[in-house]
């Protein structure tokens, strides 16, 4: 959906959901588009920087819970970035049946390159990129924190 087919829209009568599932799936599109010279994709983006994060290789299981996302889907994101370098899996120490994943020096230098990415991905949009960030990262604590009580009331 190109800037002008959007604007002929009247996009006042969408809900909230709709319009937040539409940029996040526009921006996650442009950023696709500008990591592919870092060989990176979004999703690869987020998980390296759960693992940049942390001093200690984590296990797929773990990583796709901090990502919030399905063991297979987490399992298909980690051999893409495998196959280009970022990230190394070894056998878990503590057992050799599992195996843990830590970022290489290129999925750090490429990490890197990311956040350049992200400070450009907003500034031809006529918002405040700081002021959005901080309503997103409300909306995702409080959601975040409904669906724990939820899932909590289940059992």
């Amino acid at each position: 959906m190109t800037a002008a087919s959007t604007s002929s829209l009247s996009m006042d009568s969408w809900p909230t959901g709709r319009l937040l599932s539409t940029a996040a799936r526009l921006v996650e599109h442009s950023w696709n588009q500008k990591l592919a010279g870092v060989g990176l994709t979004h999703a690869g983006v987020i998980v390296l920087d759960v693992l940049s994060a942390t001093e200690e290789p984590m296990s797929q299981a773990m990583i796709a819970q901090r990502v919030r996302v399905r063991n297979p889907t987490m399992g298909k994101t980690l051999s893409r970035l495998e196959a280009r370098g970022h990230i190394r899996r070894q056998p878990s120490p503590s057992d050799g049946r599992s195996h843990v994943v830590s970022i290489t020096d290129l999925g750090a230098r490429a990490i890197i390159e990311a956040h350049e990415v992200d400070r450009t991905i907003l500034t031809h949009a006529p918002v405040d990129g700081d002021r959005l960030r901080k309503e997103l990262q409300t909306i995702v604590v409080l959601l975040a924190s409904s669906a724990r009580e939820i899932t909590s009331g289940d059992r």
